[in-house]
């Protein structure tokens, strides 16, 4: 029952959104920025394609991983076009795309926890430094190797945290066999509510710029106020939780919001270095998946672990 509230709740949501981005692009007489209803609307675009992709983890959560994974893959491809590579890289990304990037989530789905949480941050560095060594080329291999190893671990190893929260075990279950389906779409509607509450407190109330050569747009004020919003809207929605008190989720929704925040405010300053304002064209009006994911992969390992610790059962 819990699932078909939580799903209702956020269509709901979704639906009022929706119609009220749609109202605000043909009220050209009020003299709106236009630019920021796009954005709006694309961002409430955004959220229907990850609220559909996270419905099927209600089926089987092996369906969702492989989808995780998929859109991992996508997002990572979009980063190395940002980052010019050299034909001694070639064979180490043939490695990162082919191997290591589907066998981290073979592990997720596998639920080895001990074996994921280390693939990349250890053996995948290792083996992609010592691959690029053995091609002989020596230019900018620092730049080059730190490039690869970012994004692997931001586009792989980050955010296969998300798909993971489908295998972590609660201390409240009650024997409800979809409260970690719940968990991961609670996650996911947190991370995309608190970057719309922010895109829109940033205009209403935006005075100081956070990093104004980087993003222009996004403010302290912004920042705060979406945060508080996404703790009111985490809350709310205490119940479709297995935590157990209201700080948790409150907690949980402010680290969230500032996590989201760190996440989009790193990607721009990617992609203002290399140039480019989008990555891609998988999602219509945000230029890719790279700009839609950027927050979730910062804030899912994070989401993850101090979950963990919450919902931790006792003697284990």
């Amino acid at each position: 029952m819990k699932d078909w509230a939580l799903l209702g709740t956020v269509l709901a949501l979704l639906t009022a959104a929706t119609f009220g981005g749609q109202w605000l692009k043909r009220q050209t007489a009020l003299g709106l920025d236009q630019k920021s209803v796009d954005a709006f609307n694309s961002r409430i675009q955004a959220w229907w394609f990850f609220s559909v992709v996270l419905g099927i983890a209600f089926f089987h959560p092996n369906f969702t991983v492989v989808l995780f994974g998929m859109l991992s893959f996508w997002a990572l491809r979009e980063y190395i076009t940002l980052t010019p590579t050299t034909i001694g890289d070639h064979r180490a990304l043939f490695w990162v795309f082919f191997f290591f990037t589907p066998m981290q989530f073979i592990l997720v789905a596998l639920d080895a926890y001990a074996f994921y949480s280390i693939l990349i941050p250890v053996y995948a560095f290792l083996f992609i430094a010592a691959r690029a060594a053995v091609s002989g080329d020596y230019r900018r291999f620092l730049e080059r190797i730190a490039k690869i190893q970012f994004g692997l671990f931001v586009c792989v190893y980050c955010l296969s945290f998300a798909p993971a929260l489908l295998f972590l075990k609660c201390n409240r279950t009650d024997g409800d066999e979809y409260v970690n389906a719940r968990l991961l779409f609670f996650f996911i509607t947190l991370v995309l509510f608190s970057e719309l509450a922010q895109h829109i407190c940033n205009r209403l109330f935006g005075r100081h710029v956070i990093a104004e050569p980087i993003e222009e747009s996004r403010t302290w004020e912004g920042l705060l106020a979406g945060a508080g919003a996404t703790a009111i809207m985490g809350s709310v929605l205490i119940w479709a939780t297995p935590f157990d008190h209201l700080w948790q989720v409150a907690m949980m929704s402010v680290l969230v919001a500032l996590m989201s925040s760190a996440g989009a405010l790193t990607m721009a300053a990617i992609k203002r270095d290399r140039g480019e304002v989008r990555s891609g064209t998988l999602i219509e009006g945000h230029g890719g998946v790279l700009s839609r994911i950027d927050a979730v992969c910062f804030a899912s390992p994070v989401f993850y672990h101090v979950a963990q610790l919450l919902l931790k059962q006792p003697g284990v």
